[in-house]
């Protein structure tokens, strides 16, 4: 469904007759459910990856590490795994109880009798919605996370500001961010891809409706946790930690 979905896709958009309309209503939807949800998971994540940083550099006397030790850890993993978890959370279970309910209603086979592809209709705008919000979802959560590190290292455990910066800088790159981009803009396909071959194959009234947004979500987990896993060994490989 994933590769029919982006070919549909890419070729309504050379042909201009992709369904931009429904692809920004999803896109609004999927922010509208993500965007509150994501900052009050990056605040904490940031915090805590402060304090515990913060508490073993401490006894080693390297306190300047905690602003490396911050943005490794937003970056590299925690937002782009945040993002995944987030839009397959809500979105994935949004765009599978949406199918679903219309499968079970009989609305996408009505579809397919007057000749309308579901796929095309249905399934190729909410992929791009999806893959156009994951990125940005995945850049608030990193702003919001490494605020709040750098508020809690500063304001808690009395690190300079200057030191913090310096040691984020030395650290991080311009790799790890575009690396995160593309981690959950993965993310995001594989969690719409799932919904939406789910959503469609929902049988049995209701019930079917609630197993499959089940499937989804439990799936779509499962699936950003294996494939963070694989992608993280393949850039160690060809680009290892920077070391300041």
């Amino acid at each position: 469904m994933g590769a029919e979905a982006t070919r549909i896709g890419v070729t309504d958009l050379i042909r201009l007759r992709f369904q931009w309309r429904e692809t920004l209503t999803q896109a609004w939807f999927i922010i509208s459910v993500t965007a509150i949800p994501g900052i009050l998971m990056a605040i904490p994540f940031g915090v805590i990856v402060s304090a515990q940083v913060g508490n073993l550099v401490y006894q080693l006397g390297a306190n300047s590490l905690i602003g490396a030790a911050g943005g490794m850890g937003v970056i590299k993993q925690g937002a782009p795994v945040a993002t995944g978890l987030l839009l397959g959370g809500a979105g994935a279970a949004a765009i599978a109880a949406d199918l679903g309910a219309r499968t079970i209603r009989e609305e996408v086979d009505a579809m397919r009798v007057m000749g309308v592809d579901p796929v095309q209709r249905l399934v190729a705008p909410r992929i791009v919605a999806m893959v156009l919000v994951a990125p940005l979802l995945n850049i608030l959560i990193i702003a919001i996370g490494i605020a709040a590190g750098y508020i809690a290292a500063v304001a808690a455990l009395g690190v300079a500001p200057g030191s913090y910066w310096m040691s984020f800088g030395a650290f991080t790159s311009g790799v790890d961010v575009w690396v995160s981009l593309a981690k959950s803009v993965i993310f995001g396909f594989l969690v719409v891809v799932i919904a939406c071959q789910r959503g469609l194959e929902a049988r049995g009234g209701p019930r079917g409706v609630a197993d499959g947004v089940n499937a989804a979500v439990v799936l779509s987990v499962v699936a950003i946790l294996v494939v963070n896993t694989a992608i993280t060994q393949v850039v160690n490989m060809f680009y290892p930690m920077r070391m300041g």
